[in-house]
């Protein structure tokens, strides 16, 4: 697969697309008044503790708390095993499972929140996800430190090796290497970058790793909570760390200084990618020369057309995404089940590609439109598995409903491309509609009618919005009229050019 990767850098805003085949497939977006938190290690002070929710708020030192369930709560093995030797107590049970050779279940009893914390007590936490909206950041005390070819968990006994890495006999060699090197209790992953890593490359890294949690936890012994411990790279480097693969042809970027950073970043972890990182200083701007900018301005549209004719619309609440599919100005050829049919295939590949590029996550409903062939159904469910196989987040999807509705999950870390671009408009408040003109008009009906016999001016003056004081003088003329007989008073209508159209003011005079 062609696949290029794009920074455009600046001062005040760092942007890098991932292209492939010439297709942008996905967009990410970093502003220093706005930069992201996800991976940065925190000095934190529980504040709160929530039985009923089996979670804790913990002050970390942002303007919101950050919220912290009881799974993401770390507890040893040995204090684990004590509770579950000692504890009597009903509670709830889950499945812990061993990511080794051999999975195995063992059901044990889940310590509760108020168990585990206090509140005034302080622990280390790192941000899983980053706040959006109203809500604050989500923590773990899961700690995980990546780099170029591991991850590494300080407090977790586990291997692991990515999925992606398919072939068994070099998942047991690299399961094996990782076992020989690491210091007991201590857990890994091994990366998809780093299926044919040297031994040499895999003592590099993990040095790198242990040193950097021991002065982590230098830094946290000395520091007082709430406070940051650790933060972790900016998004240009990440990018080089998550995303600069050997699949990767080129990385193209636009500034001689963040140029500079990235050969010295590569030079150390990934020297043999060098010569691929190049120096953009054409005339026309890089995501303009590439075709970006276009593309960025079509994934915050709510409506996508499709090749055949036919159209999704995207919609995005704060608890999920709606994916609505229709036909469009495609009316196919045969007959109305293989237009529908072909409608909801073209629409699979372009629902899959639209998540990814907006980043969109959490629940998402997707109505497709209703087929009576099962088996239509079937491939249907099938394509959309696939076409979701090279997303880097994790997916789940169920089956079509009886009402032609697939439910799924999209793994969310940060928010999406729109509320990242975006913001409410602040005529509607966000809500993409206003009280119609009309109504406003009877509204202001209603209020005189109310209050005119309370108050004893003769005279009324109603200052509106001019399109709002236009109706009333016209199409509204003759109920203003009798409106005017029945309160017995007198009315001078101002129109004012700054006004919200749905404000308006009723001043009484004798």
């Amino acid at each position: 697969m062609y696949t290029d990767i794009l920074i455009n850098a600046t001062p005040y805003e760092n942007r890098i697309a991932l292209v492939e085949r010439g297709n942008l497939t996905e967009f990410h977006l970093e502003r220093p008044s706005e930069k992201g938190l996800v991976g940065n290690i925190y000095s934190g002070r529980v504040v709160r503790v929530l039985p009923g929710m089996q979670a804790a708020f913990v002050d970390i030192g942002l303007e919101r708390t950050g919220f912290l369930y009881v799974d993401d709560v770390h507890t040893s093995n040995s204090e684990l095993e004590s509770r579950i030797s000692t504890d009597e107590s009903p509670c709830n049970q889950f499945t812990l499972k061993s990511k080794g050779p051999d999975e195995a279940d063992h059901s044990v009893v889940r310590p509760s929140i108020e168990e585990l914390l206090k509140e005034g007590q302080n622990i280390l936490v790192q941000i899983s996800k980053e706040p959006i909206g109203s809500k604050g950041a989500r923590l773990t005390c899961h700690i995980t430190l990546p780099c170029r070819n591991l991850v590494f968990m300080p407090l977790t006994d586990h291997i692991g090796i990515s999925r992606k890495i398919q072939d068994e006999e070099i998942r047991e060699a690299l399961r094996e290497k990782i076992d020989q090197l690491r210091p007991p209790g201590t857990g890994f992953i091994l990366r998809t970058v780093a299926e044919n890593i040297t031994n040499a490359e895999l003592e590099a890294d993990m040095e790198f790793l242990l040193l950097l949690w021991d002065e982590i936890m230098s830094t946290a012994s000395r520091s007082s909570a709430p406070g940051l411990v650790y933060k972790d790279l900016d998004m240009v480097l990440r990018s080089v760390r998550d995303l600069f693969t050997d699949d990767v042809n080129e990385l193209i970027i636009d500034s001689k200084t963040v140029h500079n950073r990235l050969l010295s970043f590569v030079k150390t972890f990934a020297p043999k990618l060098k010569d691929r990182i190049i120096y953009y200083d054409g005339n026309t701007p890089l995501f303009e020369a590439y075709g970006i900018e276009v593309d960025i301005t079509r994934a915050l549209d709510k409506k996508v057309w499709l090749r055949s004719g036919g159209y999704i619309i995207i919609e995005t609440t704060e608890a999920l995404t709606v994916v609505d599919v229709n036909t469009g100005r495609y009316v196919g050829k045969n007959d109305l089940s293989e237009t529908i049919f072909k409608t909801n295939m073209e629409a699979v590949k372009e629902i899959s590609y639209q998540l990814r590029l907006r980043n969109i996550g959490g629940i998402i409903i997707i109505d497709f439109i209703d087929m009576d062939n099962e088996q239509h159904r079937e491939e249907l469910y099938t394509a959309f598995q696939e076409s979701t196989r090279n997303d880097k987040s994790r997916v789940n999807i169920l089956k079509l409903s009886e009402f032609g509705l697939v439910q799924m999950t999209r793994k969310r870390s940060c928010e999406n491309l729109s509320q990242m671009m975006c913001e409410p408009c602040f005529y509607c408040g966000g809500d993409g509609v206003i009280k119609s003109q009309r109504t406003i008009c009877y509204e202001i009906f209603r209020k005189i009618s109310r209050d005119a016999g309370k108050i004893k001016g003769d005279n009324v003056t109603i200052k509106v919005h001019p399109r709002i004081a236009d109706m009333l003088l016209r199409e509204e003329a003759q109920h203003l009229d009798l409106l005017e007989d029945m309160t017995t008073k007198r009315f001078t209508i101002i129109p004012v050019r700054d006004i919200h159209i749905k404000r308006y003011e009723i001043i009484w005079k004798e």
